[in-house]
């Protein structure tokens, strides 16, 4: 991951715009970038286009959407930078906030009307941080279903996407005007890339346990769930090129991955009423409150391992979702029609498991919070038959990464722009503030998405110019 002299290199091409990755980010990017007509070479290095845009949940919040208009939603950009700015203490980078939650809603209709992208309101999203509904998913809801929606858009505007093509090295001057990039095509060919705008659309360094451990020791021990390729690069590049970086112990964690078949299951009947419980059968957090940091918590449990309890209505609002049916296709989840059945069939104490459950029924008869601070209403009552599925903690993306301004351009340690240098998405500091407590369910997409499309216009415009 060097930083290498232009006079070091032999071109084999030169492209206006060249984006590193290929995920939302990236195809986000060169989807701006030839509507500004000039030519685009996207390198991915993968086979073909997925990264953790595929691993996700598919869920884009966007307030001031066509779409969430049309469902009579009363939200703005405002409201949702307040919802940021309370999750994460006001520790979110402020530009970058109100940036992509200004550019969120027209991002929404663009990609709906420019590309095609046949995105949808998502309803009853007005939780876990967000004080409205301002979720938009493609049918089938998944992130795998985004990003060949994205990839078909791309495709069709003239964009070139090489797969297996391995940045390795940028080529730059000591002025930080960055010439071009070295790259590891298939079949072991080297080829040397000029460009006159790069931007790194890497994502972050979750694959990377020495990075993990040096910045994110609180999530060190949870299983990793994301893109194996997401392995710091633009951190490295960024370093070697005296970039500035930010919040790099914030992350993204989850506190539901099937364990052992490593399905990462949506929080939708979390929402509608769904708990966990550790081996002992006890409740041990709010559930409700923050997807992210919950991983942490079922880090601290007996075993580190939790499970995940439906009643009936939990249970199938869950399965709205294809990673549950995926998950109890694969014989993931147990069903029993009585507590003390299913807690024999997972092996926890069935009278620990029955007060538990019994708790949160009272708890929605009364409306009074739990010791958590969680309240349930008369929708989230534990119904018979009952639902369990073993989970773990996982560590699913990076939050931290090169520091930009509200043109997505990386910045330098003194807080100057490099001349041609453009980040966003998992490369890019996000907007979850520190640690593993400020990320806002869609926020990653978010991101990507609004700052790959400013980077890609940028990009454009300045190669054009």
């Amino acid at each position: 991951m060097a930083i290498l002299p232009a006079a070091a290199a032999r071109w084999a091409d030169r492209v206006p715009v060249l984006v590193v990755g290929g995920g939302a980010c990236g195809l986000s990017a060169a989807l701006a970038a030839r509507e500004r007509s000039v030519r685009v070479l996207l390198l991915e290095r993968a086979a073909e286009p997925q990264g953790s845009t595929a691993m996700s949940s598919g869920l884009i919040p966007a307030p001031g959407s066509a779409l969430q208009r049309a469902a009579g939603i009363d939200d703005s950009p405002q409201r949702m930078v307040d919802d940021i700015m309370a999750r994460t203490g006001g520790g979110a980078d402020p530009v970058v906030t109100r940036v992509c939650a200004e550019a969120a809603g027209p991002t929404i209709d663009w990609l709906a009307g420019r590309w095609s992208v046949p995105l949808e309101f998502a309803p009853n999203w007005e939780a876990l941080g967000h004080s409205r509904s301002r979720m938009h998913r493609v049918p089938g809801g998944a992130g795998d279903d985004l990003m060949r929606h994205l990839v078909a858009a791309a495709r069709a505007a003239g964009v070139a996407i090489v797969g297996e093509a391995h940045v390795t090295e940028l080529f730059a001057g000591g002025d930080g005007l960055v010439a071009g990039v070295r790259a590891q095509m298939a079949g072991g060919e080297t080829r040397d890339i000029a460009a006159d705008t790069l931007i790194l659309a890497t994502s972050g360094f979750g694959a990377d346990a020495g990075m993990v451990r040096e910045f994110m020791p609180e999530i060190a021990g949870a299983a990793y769930y994301g893109w194996d390729f997401n392995t710091g690069d633009a951190v490295r590049w960024g370093r070697a090129l005296g970039a500035q970086l930010g919040d790099m112990d914030a992350y993204q964690g989850h506190p539901a991955l099937a364990d052992p078949q490593r399905i990462s299951l949506h929080f939708e009947g979390i929402v509608a009423g769904g708990v966990q419980v550790n081996a002992d059968g006890e409740r041990f957090y709010n559930e409700a409150d923050n997807p992210s940091s919950g991983g942490t918590h079922v880090l601290r449990q007996p075993g580190q391992f939790a499970y995940v309890i439906y009643g009936q209505d939990h249970y199938a609002e869950a399965l709205t979702r294809k990673r549950t049916q995926i998950a109890d296709d694969m014989g993931a989840i147990v069903h029993e029609s009585t507590i003390a059945g299913l807690a024999t069939r997972i092996g926890v104490p069935a009278a620990t498991l029955e007060a538990s459950l019994r708790e949160t029924e009272q708890l929605a008869a009364t409306g009074v919070p739990d010791r958590f601070g969680r309240s349930f209403g008369p929708a989230h009552r534990m119904r018979p038959p009952f639902h369990a599925i073993r989970v773990r903690g996982s560590l699913f993306h990076t939050q931290g990464g090169l520091a930009v301004d509200g043109a997505a351009r990386v910045l330098r340690a003194d807080g100057t722009p490099f001349p041609n240098l453009f980040a966003g998405g998992g490369a890019a500091r996000g907007i979850s503030g520190a640690g593993g407590r400020g990320y806002l369910p869609g926020n990653g997409l978010l991101t990507a998405l609004c700052l790959g499309r400013i980077a890609g216009d940028t990009a454009a415009r300045q190669a054009a110019g």
